[in-house]
């Protein structure tokens, strides 16, 4: 009986002591499946500080709570302030408050004139009739002639520069045949931007019943409208504009103001007010300020202006990687490389305001393993940013590149080399599991022969 016990005890003590002091290494973890959170050496690049150059120490230390900012109240009847490559609104006064677009009308009808450009289906040197019903047209013109044929890229510039309701028309039916055919696809274009308060009657903003919108929607626009077609600026920027030697001037004055401010577009109907939405660059930072119903043209500059200073002031965009610079490199099992560079999905920011800039992180975190076969972007990772080690925004990181699967010798020499990636802790720990029940069995199989043997 002793014997047995003592057999028994040194069968859970070879069982039980690798669980406990064993290799501690995962099974490889295979493409497709989550990313983990990694510590120690697993990770692939340490939280950084916001400033710091990659592979910099951490020095930041601590934590502060920011306080609430506020440009405080915006002369206007509704106002937004956004950053353009992120989409992060920094300020919003009633932003959801109806109001007729005006000449903010005409930022949707450049939206699907520069697509149809990029599209290939209309070019700048076309030459575009100009109807009677385009030349009729009322408000602000460019005074083009009915019955001449003047190129599109005029047409743009009288668009964008001078406000021109007949270049608008006009634009409109050469793209689309008829202005009402443009304007359903107007607010197609709106609903698919997510414009849910929107809804257009015209593509120049001439006052028409059911003719609506928000500040909210105008800034969704404009942010899509500038990210999409940076190109656009061209026009906006350009302070006067000659045709038919006639000189006019851009309505948007902030332009002679601020020489980083390029764009975008005045509006006014007795309706509304006065409107504008300004766009400005500094720092690498574009942000994009809405003002709507304004008591008068001086008044929605002041307050567009205020707004812009008051975002680049109190926010900064940090942009830790060089845009298309691979963000870390990661080991491949089983394929015909061992590794890959991976690099981010989108474009890796992230804004912040500047009284936080030293609480920000960001963090690479990856899978144990990659096994092949890849396919070119294919998220096999992601990049977190974190403000108090609070994560605010991931983006997901990808591989630029197909890696197939190796040779069948790499593949099985890779085979036999994972058996020391097997957690052994974990084997061992089922094996002593089943070592506990076989002991109990036997002690109680030799507590039920010792009774017999007593009898």
């Amino acid at each position: 009986m002793q014997r047995n016990c003592f057999f028994c005890l040194a069968l859970v003590l070879f069982f039980a002591l690798p669980a406990l002091f064993g290799p501690d290494a995962a099974f490889a973890q295979g493409v497709g499946k989550r990313p983990r959170n990694q510590t120690g050496a697993e990770k692939q690049a340490v939280s950084k500080p916001a400033g710091a150059k990659p592979g910099s120490a951490d020095a930041t230390k601590g934590s502060s709570s920011a306080t609430e900012l506020s440009p405080g109240q915006i002369n206007a009847r509704s106002a937004m302030l956004v950053e353009v490559s992120t989409g992060s609104v920094l300020f919003e006064q009633n932003p959801d408050e109806q109001i007729e677009p005006a000449s903010f009308t005409k930022i949707a009808s450049l939206y699907l004139i520069f697509e149809a450009l990029q599209e290939g289906r209309i070019h700048l040197n076309d030459e575009v009739w100009v109807s009677e019903a385009a030349w009729r047209t009322g408000g602000s013109k460019m005074f083009v002639g009915v019955g001449t044929r003047v190129p599109l890229e005029e047409l743009l510039k009288g668009i964008a520069v001078v406000s021109g309701n007949d270049a608008c028309a006009a634009v409109a039916e050469h793209l689309s045949g008829s202005a009402d055919t443009f304007v359903e696809a107007m607010n197609r274009k709106a609903a698919e931007l997510g414009m849910t308060r929107t809804h257009f009657m015209n593509p120049h903003g001439l006052p028409a019943d059911g003719q609506i919108t928000t500040a909210r929607d105008m800034a969704t626009l404009d942010a899509l409208y500038l990210k999409r077609f940076p190109e656009s600026l061209r026009f906006h920027s350009m302070k006067e504009f000659t045709f038919n030697n006639i000189v006019q001037y851009n309505r948007n004055h902030l332009l002679l103001k601020d020489p980083t401010i390029d764009g975008l577009k005045t509006g006014y109907i007795a309706a509304s007010g006065y409107h504008l939405s300004a766009t400005s660059q500094r720092d690498g930072m574009r942000l994009v300020a809405v003002v709507m119903g304004a008591v008068n043209p001086a008044t929605r500059e002041r307050e567009a202006l205020k707004l812009l200073n008051y975002g680049f002031r109190n926010f900064t965009l940090v942009q830790p990687f060089k845009e298309g610079q691979a963000i870390t490199t990661a080991k491949v099992w089983k394929g015909q490389k061992d590794e890959i560079p991976l690099y981010a999905k989108e474009k890796a920011t992230f804004l912040i305001s500047q009284s936080q800039k030293n609480l920000l992180k960001w963090e690479v975190r990856l899978p144990s393993d990659l096994t092949a076969p890849i396919t070119a972007q294919q998220e096999l990772g992601e990049l977190v940013f974190s403000v108090s080690d609070q994560p605010k925004r991931t983006v997901a990181l990808v591989s630029h590149e197909d890696v197939p699967l190796g040779g069948f010798f790499k593949r099985t020499w890779q085979t036999l080399l994972s058996v020391y990636k097997i957690d052994w802790r974990w084997i061992s720990g089922i094996l002593g599991g089943i070592a506990a029940i076989v002991i109990l069995l036997i002690l109680i199989a030799g507590r039920k022969s010792s009774k017999t043997y007593s009898r």
